[in-house]
């Protein structure tokens, strides 16, 4: 796989509000989701509030996380939601 279809191929997360909605619906803090995707909490918080993206490793283990948040509450979109 090329550069470009790697690029092409990169797994879209929720919108940041949703992302911080999942968490929130499970009762966890961005610390333990920081810690137990081994970054630091105010590298979580970016990802929370849009200020910026997660790199490839991270990117996939905090939307598999955010996938099975999905499953335990549906209640929760992941489609663009407002703050």
């Amino acid at each position: 796989m090329d550069a470009i279809e790697a690029l092409l191929s990169r797994p879209n997360l929720p919108p940041p509000a949703a992302r911080a909605a999942l968490r929130r619906a499970d009762g966890l803090t961005q610390a333990e989701v920081a810690e137990a995707l081994e970054v630091s909490r105010v590298a979580f918080h970016r990802w929370e509030t849009g200020q910026a993206e997660p790199r490839a490793r991270s990117r996939a283990a905090y939307l598999r996380l955010l996938q099975g948040l999905a499953k335990k509450h549906p209640e929760i979109s992941m489609e663009n939601k407002s703050a």
